[in-house]
C-alpha cells in the first residue's frame, strides 16, 4: 500500500491501480472515498470488504461527464433538467439503468443504478484520464461515521489488505456524504 500527496503521479498512479482491480482512497468534494472500477466485479467485492458493507447495499458510482451518465442509465428529458441543476456537485441520483456492462454487479439493484458528477478537479481528472465508472463510498466501516482527517484514514486503514494507494489531501474541511435523490418514482424522493 502507498500513500502520496495529491499530485500528477499520483494522479498516475490511481490511474494503474484503478486499472489493475485495486482500490483507491481519494478525497472528493464531500468526503475521502474508497474507488474501485465500477466494471471490475473483484474490484468492487473489495470495498465491500474493506468495509464490512452489507452486500445489499449497492455502491453508488462516479461518472466523468453526461454521457457516461447517459451510457449507464435511462435519462429522461425530466429529470435531465434535475440532473443538470445540481451537477456537478454533492448530489447521487438513483436512476433506471440501462442494459450495461454494470448489469448484475455490486453497483446495481433491481434495475436502478446511483450516479454522481463530483465537482472536486482531482477526480474529475482521474475519471477523464480513465474513462470508466467509478465505484465509490465513503472511508469508513459501514455504519459508522464517515473518516475525514488524513491521520485518522491512514491510521485506521493503512495497514488493511485490500487498499492499494491512498491519495493524501490533507484533513477536508467537515462536510457530508452526498445527498442522495431517487429519481424512478413520480416524484423525486430524498434518500439521505
Amino acid at each position: 500500500m502507498t500513500i502520496t500527496k495529491q499530485s500528477q503521479k499520483a494522479l498516475n498512479e490511481a490511474v494503474a491501480v484503478l486499472n489493475n482491480g485495486g482500490v483507491v482512497v481519494c478525497p472528493t468534494d464531500t468526503i475521502y472515498g474508497f474507488l474501485a472500477d465500477a466494471t471490475n466485479k473483484k474490484a468492487v467485492e473489495k470495498i465491500y470488504k474493506i468495509k464490512k458493507r452489507p452486500r445489499s447495499k449497492p455502491l453508488p458510482v462516479f461518472v466523468k461527464d453526461f454521457k457516461m451518465a447517459q451510457d449507464l442509465a435511462e435519462i429522461s428529458a425530466e429529470q435531465k433538467k434535475t440532473l443538470k441543476k445540481y451537477w456537478p456537485g454533492p448530489y447521487t441520483f438513483i436512476l433506471g439503468l440501462k442494459a450495461s456492462s454494470l448489469r448484475g454487479t455490486a453497483v446495481t439493484k433491481q434495475s436502478k443504478i446511483a450516479l454522481r458528477i463530483s465537482k472536486y478537479k482531482f477526480l474529475n481528472d482521474l475519471l477523464k484520464k480513465i474513462n470508466k465508472p467509478l465505484a465509490q463510498t465513503s472511508v469508513n466501516i459501514s455504519d459508522q461515521p464517515a473518516l475525514i482527517k488524513i491521520a485518522e484514514i491512514i491510521k485506521f486503514f493503512g495497514s488493511k489488505p485490500g487498499i492499494d494507494l491512498i491519495i493524501e489531501a490533507g484533513n477536508l474541511p467537515k462536510s457530508n456524504p452526498s445527498t442522495i435523490i431517487d429519481l424512478t418514482g413520480k416524484h423525486l424522493t430524498k434518500l439521505r
